[in-house]
This record gives structure tokens, C-alpha cells and sequence, in this order.
């Protein structure tokens, strides 16, 4: 008999996770039906789109569920009452800060303006290299783009909530975001969503930014106010380039879409082919953590 029972949105994360302990049964709900069973020890969500589905929650008895996001703005409102949340911290840092630092280069370089001329026009353009770089917001994800962002010998500095020194990096309080930001050539942002920093990034912390400054946003989309961004680029005194944006995804006809100095791509930090191992190590890891009765890690929400 199982001791305990896991639900997996997909077949390819069922065979991921294997070998698991004796007694764990795992089967197969992508959540787009009815529960299979009344009880589920854990139920891991699919991919992008655990707000939408997590009504299929209701009446199933649970310990754990296990979201394949790191982000989780907006979950609780829809989630049944009694659930323990994790969200899918280890899994998505790297890729997205891949992703982080790659919209970086190619704003500076102007690859995809170079993609799209398909003419020989050089021009001389801005380095990495020797830039004045901030990270705001220095969880997982900041963090991963510091490390990242180390060997193309920019000068760096983070903002989070508490000035200190961590991993050689000065970091300073939020409340010194508009002094950081005036010295500040490019700006990545690694922030969750949520009320708090909602529009943390609005028209009087881009006018603190200089002139061409470049503001690189893979957190959440309303971390900026869009309408002052497009305002600030429209005039020419800010790129940009965006994994997320507000609204999301951004509409056709979009202002966003065709601004010069703007290059975005549709919140794919997290999917490469780096996710599927991670996930399932994170997953397996859970399982362990229920197995022996310990607490899992990443809890994020308890309803």
C-alpha cells in the first residue's frame, strides 16, 4: 500500500523523478480535469499556470503543493483554504539570469537591430564592460545575475531591503534606491510581484536614471510602470529589454513592440533545458522531506 501519493502534471516529470522510496505512488493530473483522488500528499502544478487551475484544488486533501515557478503574486487569492505553497526556488535562477544578462548585451550591442537590418552598417555602441550596473532585488535570481555578470568587469552594486555587504557586493537599502539610480548606467530587475512592489519602478526612479541608461526587467511586469516607461523611451532617454511586461502578454499594436532601444521576449527566463533536471531534483528532494516527516523547503503560502 503507498505511504505516500504524488501528482505529476506530465508522463516525462513522472520518469524524471525516478528512483523514489518504496511506498511513493506517482501519478499522472495535469490539473485540466477533476482530482483522480481525494487525497494527494503532494500535487505538483503545471508549468505558467498555477493561478488558473488551483480551483482544482477544492476538496483535496493535501500536504504539499509544489509550483514549478519561483514566482507566486496573485496564488493565494485562488487557492483553497489549507494549503502549504512552495514555490520552485533552485530551479529557474540560472536560466534566467542567462536570459538577464543576454537582453543586456544585445540592448548594448544592438544585436537585434542588427538582426533585423540584414545590412553591413557597423556602428560603435555601449560595452558591458565598465558600465555602472545595479541589481535591485538580491534574492535568488539577483544573485544569480551578480555572479553572472562578475567576469564582464562592470562596477556593481545591488539595492534589497537592508544596506550591507554580501558576497563582496555592496548593497544598499531601498530606501537609497533614487541616489543608487542616479549613478546607475544599467538597471537589472529581480524583484517578486506583489502590492509592495508594485511600480517600484514609476516615472520619478526612471528620471533619476542618466540619459540612454538601460532598464532590464525579468522579475514581474508591474514592477515598472509601462506608461512611464513608454514615455521615457518615446524621448529617447531610456532602453530597455523585457522578459516581463504589464499587461502580459503585451497586446499586438503594443508601443512597446516597436520603440527603438526596446527588445522583448514572451517570460521565457526559466524555460530551457536546464528546468526539467532541476525540477525533478526539487520534487524528489520534497518527497524525501515528506517521507521522513521533516518540513519542505521553499514554503512560501500557507492558507
Amino acid at each position: 500500500m503507498s505511504s505516500l501519493v504524488v501528482s505529476v502534471p506530465s508522463p516525462d516529470l513522472a520518469a524524471d523523478i525516478q528512483p523514489l522510496p518504496t511506498g511513493v505512488e506517482v501519478i499522472v493530473w495535469g490539473m485540466d480535469g477533476d482530482a483522480p483522488r481525494d487525497e494527494i500528499d503532494l500535487v505538483v502544478t503545471p508549468y505558467m499556470s498555477a493561478k488558473s487551475i488551483m480551483s482544482r484544488l477544492q476538496g483535496v486533501r493535501t500536504r504539499l503543493v509544489q509550483s514549478q515557478s519561483i514566482g507566486y503574486d496573485s496564488v493565494e487569492e485562488h487557492l483553497p483554504a489549507g494549503v502549504v505553497f512552495a514555490n520552485a526556488a533552485t530551479v529557474h535562477e540560472t536560466s534566467t539570469a542567462e536570459l538577464a544578462v543576454a537582453l543586456a548585451l544585445a540592448v548594448q550591442r544592438h544585436l537585434h537591430e542588427f538582426a533585423g537590418a540584414r545590412t553591413w552598417s557597423p556602428v560603435f555602441v555601449e560595452s558591458l564592460a565598465d558600465r555602472r550596473v545595479t541589481v535591485l532585488g538580491y534574492g535568488g535570481v539577483g544573485k544569480a545575475i551578480a555572479a553572472r555578470l562578475a567576469p564582464f568587469e562592470v562596477e556593481l552594486r545591488a539595492v534589497a531591503t537592508r544596506a550591507r555587504t554580501e558576497d563582496g557586493i555592496p548593497v544598499s537599502a531601498i530606501e537609497d534606491l533614487h541616489e543608487v539610480l542616479a549613478d546607475t548606467e544599467i538597471l537589472f530587475i529581480a524583484l517578486p510581484g506583489s502590492d509592495t512592489t508594485r511600480h517600484i519602478i514609476g516615472d520619478a526612479e526612471l528620471a533619476a536614471l542618466p540619459d540612454g541608461a538601460l532598464v532590464v526587467n525579468v522579475g514581474r511586469g508591474p514592477l515598472i510602470d509601462t506608461d512611464a516607461l513608454v514615455d521615457h523611451v518615446q524621448r529617447g532617454r531610456i532602453r530597455a529589454g523585457l522578459d516581463v511586461t504589464d499587461p502580459e502578454p503585451l497586446p499586438d499594436g503594443h508601443p512597446l513592440w516597436t520603440l527603438p532601444g526596446v527588445l522583448i521576449a514572451p517570460h521565457v527566463g526559466g524555460a530551457t533545458t536546464a528546468m526539467p533536471p532541476r525540477i525533478a531534483r526539487l520534487v524528489r528532494r520534497q518527497i524525501e522531506h515528506l517521507v521522513r516527516g521533516e518540513d519542505p523547503e521553499n514554503v512560501v503560502l500557507r492558507t
